[in-house]
């Protein structure tokens, strides 16, 4: 087809294609200019000599222009309007150019005849000619004009286009280039745009017709659109927030493109989509952080980050890296962990040119030795300890390694510190800290008695070292705690996502069960702030907002991934839920995480607990005992001691750790 053989041409073969064409028509609009002001009067029809000579200015002026104004470098199956604006200019300067000409040559006996009217007739001609066969060309090849009305809107609508139909809601700036994008591919078919502004309603933008946002049912039934895109990329959350909730009702797949400080900085482009990011279901927009928190722990100091590979390690690491410390050590157990997140910081340190040593150590917390090591070889200032078992129900099942791992890993990474002499040993706590109803929320919280005794030692005798020097203690111990991050390791947004991905069904624990969910950057950024505010044994809680139902969450992600929930009232529905009931461990509700009498700190996002704690010298007896029953499978033992020593710590049921019901059966 001809099509594809103008396509297939060579870059100099179309670039003389073009030079010749435009010869032509600058040669037509130049003759219909004279025609159009002589031919009626003195029956003009061919120049005379003295005009022959425009013929052969004209293009002689210019061709150069156009060339140097890169009129020859747009690729025509792409013309935007951008290149109109281009050659709106290249056509008036070669316009300009030939007037001068002209004028000169009447100066100097040039007896042309060539009148000021037909002068501007050969300007405006000029423009329509060339502007004009270059948009019949973009027609041709793309069978779509990228401005709108006329032709343009007839080809939006085709019912013969291939593609998927899509509307765009947000008829501003940023639709309108993903308008653009969407319309050199061919995998979506943009049929119409969505718009808040009522001044917009039923206009025609770029060829297609604006509807309001309380027109979404009659634009899919008279479009047939299936997926609706947001680019609203600098709208808020929470005005996020209200735009999913007015689609929820409607079966539209619902995708976004990225935020506007992700394409500004060149990470994405605007016809990068994106499914919807489920914090915007939340509403919840993030409290800027302050720089000087960011920064007082970390710049130009060696820190360290346990547990470096994981969901909140790896995401404190890269808020780390961006406050510029001298060192990062990562420190982790898991191989493909340590190796991902150190490739994935090499690769943005070299990509920004940042001054930062990255130093990735393969370790266990629960190996003090190798603690001690690290801290002492790199010189480290700060310490982040992320590294913990969390899941519920998996520590429930396995009693000793949670306890082994979240109270005597602390504890190593704690002594460790205050032997090498570490200023600050931030510790990453849970909401399931306050008032446990299971065994991982009651290590995290004797793992906060820990460092709350040592913190107010001055020369503790560390557990374990009977044989050495007390260390003088210099290190200022700090713990947060926050609930539910949004795609963590064992979210469950992540689980819904595949669980919708293969068709269903959902599963959820229980019909009313909430929880409190923050973003993973969000909660690493409090989690440096906090821990700069601290002045030694503090207990920080992170304000999480209001708690979200977890079955309503769950429809939302359904809805909005253009699916129905196939329940009672509608039985054809695409994703079923079912409930599977509490499992061990589990609260309904989640507690408040501000504990008692919170009092406020310098951000607004950040509380300051106030927790009682046994004293080491008792609290060390207590791990004893705690280290023998674990060593020797005394499960009974186990939680009576975590009975008698973590306050508000209430089982719902008896004890389900995997070897001891073995043995007991």
């Amino acid at each position: 087809m001809l099509k594809e053989r103008l396509i297939g041409l060579s870059y100099a073969q179309k670039r003389i294609l073009q030079i010749t064409v435009d010869i032509l028509l600058i040669w037509s609009a130049l003759w219909l200019s004279l025609f159009l002001r002589l031919g009626g009067e003195e029956g003009w029809l061919f120049p005379s000599t003295e005009q022959l000579w425009l013929f052969v200015l004209a293009p002689v002026l210019a061709l150069p222009i156009y060339i140097k104004t890169g009129m020859y470098r747009a690729v025509m199956r792409h013309f935007g309007n951008q290149a109109l604006i281009d050659i709106f200019k290249a056509v008036t300067l070669a316009f300009a150019a030939l007037a001068v000409a002209v004028l000169i040559g009447r100066d100097n006996g040039w007896q042309v005849l060539f009148p000021r009217a037909a002068m501007f007739s050969y300007w405006s001609l000029s423009l329509l000619f060339i502007g004009g066969l270059r948009l019949a060309a973009r027609e041709y090849f793309m069978g779509d004009w990228l401005i709108g009305g006329g032709v343009g809107a007839k080809a939006a609508n085709r019912e013969d286009d291939s593609g998927m139909p899509v509307a765009i809601f947000g008829a501003g700036e940023a639709g309108n280039q993903l308008l653009a994008s969407l319309r050199v591919g061919r995998t979506l078919k943009p049929r119409a745009f969505v718009d808040d502004d009522p001044s917009l309603e039923g206009r025609m933008i770029a060829g297609l017709t604006v509807y309001s946002s309380n027109q979404v049912g009659r634009m899919m039934a008279e479009t047939g659109v299936q997926q609706i895109l947001l680019a609203v990329p600098s709208a808020s959350r929470l005005t996020r927030q209200k735009i999913l909730n007015r689609l929820a009702p409607f079966p539209l797949h619902v995708r976004s493109i990225p935020g506007i400080m992700d394409i500004a900085s060149g990470k994405v482009k605007v016809d990068d989509l994106q499914e919807i990011d489920v914090a915007d279901l939340l509403g919840r927009d993030p409290v800027a952080p302050a720089d000087e928190l960011l920064e007082f722990c970390i710049r130009d100091q060696v820190v360290m980050v346990t547990g470096a590979g994981g969901s909140i390690g790896s995401e404190l690491c890269r808020q780390i890296i961006n406050a510029l410390p001298a060192k990062l050590v990562l420190f982790e157990h898991n191989e493909y962990g340590l190796y991902a997140i150190h490739s994935e910081l090499q690769g943005w340190i070299r990509a920004n040119e940042l001054d930062v040593l990255l130093v990735p150590i393969l370790g266990s917390v629960r190996n003090g030795v190798r603690l001690e090591d690290t801290m002492s070889a790199w010189g480290v200032n700060t310490v982040y300890h992320a590294a913990a078992y969390k899941h519920v129900p998996m520590v429930e099942h396995n009693v000793a390694e949670g306890i082994m791992n979240n109270v005597f890993g602390t504890l190593k990474v704690a002594q460790a510190a205050i032997r090498c002499q570490v200023q600050n040993c931030v510790l990453i706590s849970t909401d399931k800290a306050v008032r446990p109803t299971n065994v991982m929320g009651a290590t995290k919280r004797l793992a906060e008695m820990v460092l709350q005794a040592l913190s107010a030692e001055q020369a503790p005798n560390l557990w374990g070292d009977e044989s050495r020097i007390r260390s003088v203690n210099r290190t200022r111990f700090t713990m947060v705690r926050f609930g539910n991050v949004l795609g963590s390791s064992g979210s469950v947004i992540p689980l819904f996502r595949s669980q919708i991905a293969r068709g269903g069904p959902i599963t959820i624990t229980h019909p009313d069960i909430t929880r409190y969910f923050m973003t993973i950057p969000e909660a690493a950024q409090l989690v440096v702030q906090a821990g700069s505010m601290g002045q030694g044994g503090d207990v920080f809680v992170l304000d999480m907002g209001e708690p979200v139902a977890i079955v309503e969450l769950a429809r939302k992600m359904v809805m909005l991934s253009g699916m129905s929930i196939r329940d009672e009232i509608n039985p054809n529905g695409d994703i079923a839920m079912t409930y599977t009931g509490l499992r061990p461990g589990e609260k309904l509700y989640e507690e408040l995480l501000l504990g008692d009498n919170p009092s406020p700190t310098a951000h607004p996002k950040i509380h300051r607990a106030n927790e009682d704690f046994v004293a080491w010298s008792e609290l060390r007896a207590v791990l004893d005992a705690m280290h023998k029953a674990v060593n020797t499978d005394a499960y009974d033992d186990v939680r009576a001691l975590l009975l008698s020593t973590v306050q508000g710590y209430q089982p719902g049921h008896g004890i389900v750790d995997l070897i001891y019901e073995q043995r007991q059966g």
